[in-house]
């Protein structure tokens, strides 16, 4: 067995630039390009095994047809999403259901992601929750158009991270790039678009806005995360979140100089991206190149590894539920 390594599925953008090719000199269309889903089973959007006996195949098949690769689990869809976000503009103003919701309404998951971001201007900041009281007070302050007095805006610089629960309102804004860890679903209610109108129908975005003052948590509270820094070998690993704040995924980012052998312990599988730097993965005698970009699975077989160089790594795997 190897690691299940991907190439991207590509996602144009009304807000996305160019940075997906001048950072991570990935391929990509023509245009404004938002979003690379580097590690997606999702439905038809999924990323592309680039070698080994699986390449050419989708991950969602991969994942369907192997599961002995993935511990078995329970569901028969791939169930994270691992993206990079590109806002050459603000993106719109949007929360996600949860599962109940979604499963009722949609036919689909629920979305709970979280962003670690890579780049952000000066003076950047993001949309992350709302001052709305009540539900009616919502309802208003939407209907009355008062976006800059609903809507909290946070500051952000490179390396904060940002979990977003479902029912959260979030957006973020234009100058920042972030790589985003997320359920596989993409239920999406746009609340504000800044009244932009698509180049291609020459009409304004369909916005959802029952859906989403129905589904908006209110009043918001923010995530109580618990931040936890270790050092191992020549590694320092940050964990995230993991369950029970969040019960879908494990989420660490890892800075490494030098070496780091480790396993996957009690886990099924990981997500693994490079984020900066490079390096290598060594498994049984084998070695494979890691340069910024590069988007891997380390499949259940794979128990015991070692990564080394000079590198920023970030790594996820589902929750306890799956």
């Amino acid at each position: 067995m190897e690691p299940i390594f991907l190439t991207p599925y590509f996602r144009p953008k009304i807000w996305g630039g160019r940075k997906l090719k001048t950072i991570f000199n990935y391929d990509i269309p023509d245009g404004q390009v938002g979003e690379a889903w580097v590690i997606s089973g999702y439905k038809d959007d999924a990323s592309t095994v680039t070698s080994g006996q699986f390449k050419g195949q989708s991950l969602r098949q991969v994942y369907q047809e192997n599961p002995e690769l993935f511990g078995n689990p329970k569901s028969k869809e791939f169930p994270l999403l691992v993206k990079f976000l590109d806002a050459n503009d603000n993106l719109s103003v949007q929360v996600h259901p949860d599962d109940d919701y979604a499963r009722r309404v949609e036919n689909d998951s629920g979305k709970t992601e979280s962003w670690y971001v890579l780049q952000a201007d000066p003076g950047s900041y993001l949309i992350y929750g709302h001052t709305a009281k009540t539900r009616a007070e919502l309802a208003e302050m939407i209907e009355k158009g008062e976006w800059d007095k609903l809507l909290r805006k946070v500051p952000v610089k490179a390396g904060d991270f940002f979990y977003v629960p479902s029912g959260t309102i979030h957006a973020l804004t234009k100058g920042i790039l972030v790589i985003e860890t997320q359920q596989s679903s993409d239920v999406t209610y746009r609340l504000y678009d800044y009244d932009r109108v698509d180049q291609k129908t020459g009409q304004k975005r369909e916005l959802h806005t029952q859906k989403s003052i129905d589904i908006t948590q209110v009043p918001h509270v923010d995530p109580q995360l618990k931040i936890k820094t270790k050092h191992e070998q020549d590694a320092i690993i940050k964990t995230l979140v993991e369950p029970p704040i969040s019960p879908h995924f494990y989420l660490w980012q890892i800075d490494l100089n030098g070496q780091w052998q480790t396993g996957l312990k009690s886990h099924p599988y990981l997500l693994v991206t490079i984020i900066n730097g490079s390096g290598k993965l060594e498994f049984a005698n084998k070695t494979y190149d890691l340069a910024l970009g590069t988007n891997l699975i380390i499949p259940n077989e794979i128990k015991n590894f070692k990564f080394e160089g000079n590198m920023k790594i970030v790594i996820s795997t589902p929750g306890n539920e799956n």
